[in-house]
């Protein structure tokens, strides 16, 4: 008796380049967010301060965080309200 394979379940909720933060992403920030993505990660919003734009992720009860130049810190010293 064969056993039925079960259909692949998308985890992900709404891909980040239909975010409404999508255009605000330098090119690096928007290919970190990406690889991210396949992670389960999703674009919540971005921060811009005098250093720069910050892309702020979730993942279940995970943040991450993208520089500009497209550095991932999944250990990022912020809290989310």
């Amino acid at each position: 008796m064969q056993s039925e394979k079960k259909p692949l379940v998308e985890r992900r909720g709404v891909q980040p380049e239909h975010s409404v933060w999508w255009d605000k992403l330098t090119l690096a920030q928007k290919f970190s967010a990406s690889s991210l993505g396949k992670f389960g990660y999703e674009l919540q919003f971005v921060r811009s301060g005098d250093h720069g734009s910050l892309a702020v992720l979730t993942c279940n009860n995970g943040i991450a965080t993208v520089s500009d130049d497209g550095e991932i810190d999944t250990s990022p010293s912020i809290q989310i309200r």
